[in-house]
This record gives structure tokens, C-alpha cells and sequence, in this order.
């Protein structure tokens, strides 16, 4: 199941943002709107300090991102673990 959808440019500002599901409370007590910025901020350091020689899947607390680069923009899709993430990289494409 799809967690989030992300659009994001190079320079880290998130240009779309989706969420399917309620990102997960910290025992900090910080703000739903809060966790998405802080999650945003690290699926996207995450994905473009990644080397183009590695694969477009990245396992992320209890998600797994699937992300592709088109043109400077990175869009990424937050799924479960057991999700076959070759379906979800054919639909971004």
C-alpha cells in the first residue's frame, strides 16, 4: 500500500506532497505536519546522496522508497515492505 508521493527538486524543496496514511507519532509530541517536513527533509537527503550505481530502493524506518530522477525532479514513493517494488518503479516511469 502507498504510504506517501513525493515531488521533490534538487535543491530539497517539495514541490508535491501526498499522503495516504498519517505519518507516525514521535513520543516527542510533535505535530503531524511537523513529522511530514522532518520525513521530507530525510527521504530527500537520502535520495540524492545516493550513487547513480545503486538501485532506486532505499528501506526507510518501516517503508520502502521508490524513487526515480526525471529532469532534476526526484519522485519518490513511500510503500510496505512486503510491496513489489518493481511495479510501483513501472508506474513512476
Amino acid at each position: 500500500m502507498i504510504r506517501f508521493f513525493l515531488l521533490q527538486n534538487r535543491q530539497g524543496k517539495t514541490r508535491l506532497s501526498k499522503w495516504y496514511v498519517p505519518p507516525p507519532t514521535t513520543p516527542g509530541g510533535s505535530t503531524p505536519e511537523a513529522e511530514k517536513v522532518r520525513i521530507e527533509s530525510e527521504v530527500h537527503r537520502l535520495v540524492t546522496s545516493r550513487d547513480k550505481k545503486y538501485t532506486n530502493f532505499i528501506e526507510y524506518n518501516n517503508y520502502k522508497l521508490i524513487y526515480r530522477r526525471y529532469a532534476g525532479l526526484f519522485f519518490t514513493i513511500a510503500v510496505d515492505l512486503a510491496d513489489n517494488e518493481l511495479s510501483y518503479l513501472e508506474t513512476v516511469h
